[in-house]
């Protein structure tokens, strides 16, 4: 008794907020549910970054829905990354269940079924608010880092965006770009090289080989007019809860690259949108990246270090990103140095491989006195997670097993119907899904081309004419003295003069 009494001293004191705070659930020791000993998450480091982490079935997309709705209570706006298709049941309330009543009695917090403002947004066929950027906003060095360019190839590709500010060509979506490409080394050539260097030929053609390869993924989708205005992740609805918009990604799974293409655009994007707020009491926006092994896994080093200089600086901002995966060496341990709230679930271990990556999992949470890391991470239940976050001193708080409060919405997803009506009645989905051609590079670059080429047969017609004019302009005698006739007959009197 002792011993549970100094525990939940322990985690009374380190999970006492004086500010706002977020409750995800109540201490456990042992089996035991600790009533009323209430895990709180001040709201003042929730732009602290944090971590969702656990095998399949384990409860993370749970966890992420608990999370998303007490934001969105606190009139904090939310971004999820909807890979899986299973968070769109926000916006409905939950049906409820005797477990979930039983549930929250033993946490010492009452149930309240409620559904929650929600948009969807896609940046695929997929139905939905459409987010979409220019290759201009993109700029030379986020495209550079995206499409694994060379130095070299950088140089060129800035040299082609630096061209277009000066000759004020819009560089919209990715036919822009590729026409700029080919008019660089073709019609284009000698007027480029004359003022910006040299471009080799082989470079563009590996530039424009890699941006067929991301177009093959389906990024022409992504890249265009209207651009998506950041801000407008940042609305609350009309009883002050934040809107928790739901970004539709089922169909990107498979195309790593347009993932993160997207990702690191939109994270600086709002980056560079929002004002610095130094260490804010509250969070601005919070963005849940679900599977985000498919951010890492795939990218280049220097994709990787914007992403952790992003990571690092977006926090001044007001800004929180989560990372939801199944084990914490799916991030990279830069980025996963900086995530100050870690929600570990149940891992598995079925090999020596699983043990192994158990063992290294432990060492990411601090040192208890009530727990065996290793073995506690192995025997959670379904709801059930390791808790650590950053009091608001921002110092590390007590690790605790905790019982997860259920979400208050709908576990599992809407139905066609549902989704259709839901996606109706967005204030801002007629706005950025209109589609909007507007003149740029692709069309001035062809129209220049193809008036280039009307001069030069013009010339070349004016030319002939010319030259034609000359030949009947011919002098009537010199016309007669050098004509083929009359140089043979010349011919023939001489013969016959020498003959005799």
């Amino acid at each position: 008794m002792a011993n549970n009494n100094e525990f939940v001293d322990l985690i009374e004191q380190g999970y006492r907020s004086k500010g706002e705070s977020i409750t995800l659930g109540a201490a456990m020791l042992g089996d035991e549910t600790l009533t009323g000993s209430l895990v709180n998450i001040p709201l003042k480091t929730i732009n602290r970054h944090g971590l969702i982490s656990g095998a399949t079935g384990t409860g993370k997309t749970k966890t992420l829905q608990v999370f998303a709705e007490n934001l969105s209570e606190k009139g904090i706006p939310v971004l999820l990354m909807d890979l899986k298709g299973d968070l769109s049941g926000l916006a409905k309330p939950s049906p409820g269940h005797p477990k979930i009543d039983e549930r929250h009695e033993k946490i010492g917090i009452p149930f309240e079924a409620k559904g929650f403002p929600v948009e969807i947004l896609t940046i695929s066929e997929q139905d939905g608010t459409r987010l979409r950027a220019t290759v201009s906003e993109f700029g030379p060095v986020l495209l550079s880092r995206i499409l694994g360019l060379s130095e070299v190839q950088e140089g060129i590709l800035a040299i082609l965006f630096q061209y277009c500010d000066d000759k004020q060509l819009g560089l919209l979506d990715l036919k822009d770009l590729k026409k700029m490409l080919q008019y660089a080394t073709q019609e284009g050539k000698a007027e480029l090289e004359a003022s910006y260097g040299r471009i080799s030929t082989a470079s563009t053609g590996s530039i424009l080989r890699k941006i067929v390869a991301l177009e093959q993924q389906g990024a022409e989708m992504f890249f265009g007019e209207r651009s998506f205005d950041v801000m407008d992740l940042c609305r609350l609805s009309d009883d002050g809860r934040g809107i928790i918009s739901v970004l539709r990604l089922t169909d990107v799974q498979d195309k790593p690259q347009m993932f993160s293409t997207f990702m690191l655009q939109l994270l600086a994007e709002v980056y560079n949108s929002f004002p610095e707020l130094g260490d804010s009491d509250r969070p601005e926006l919070v963005l849940f990246i679900d599977e985000a092994h498919l951010v890492f896994e795939n990218a280049s080093k220097s994709l990787l270090d914007q992403l952790e200089s992003i990571v690092k600086l977006i926090r001044s901002k007001g800004i929180g990103i989560y990372f939801v995966t199944q084990n914490p060496k799916d991030i990279p341990s830069d980025v996963l140095s900086q995530l100050g709230l870690k929600i570990q679930h149940a891992l598995r271990a079925f090999t020596a491989k699983d043990r192994k990556a158990i063992k290294l999992a432990a060492e990411n949470y601090p040192d208890s006195d009530y727990y065996d890391t290793a073995t506690v991470l192995t025997e959670l239940g379904i709801g059930e997670a390791l808790v650590s976050a950053l009091n608001e001193k921002g110092v590390p708080t007590p690790l605790v097993k905790t019982m997860l409060r259920a979400p208050m919405s709908r576990m599992d997803v809407l139905t066609g119907q549902e989704l259709d009506e839901l996606i109706r009645k967005s204030s801002i989905a007629s706005r950025y899904n209109e589609i909007i051609d507007s003149e740029s590079a692709y069309e001035i670059l062809n129209e220049k081309i193809h008036n280039a080429q009307q001069k030069a047969e013009e010339s070349k017609k004016e030319s002939t004419q010319k030259k034609s004019a000359r030949r009947s302009g011919m002098n009537p005698v010199l016309k007669v003295v050098t004509s083929a006739a009359f140089i043979r007959g010349v011919f023939g009197i001489l013969n016959k003069v020498l003959r005799k």
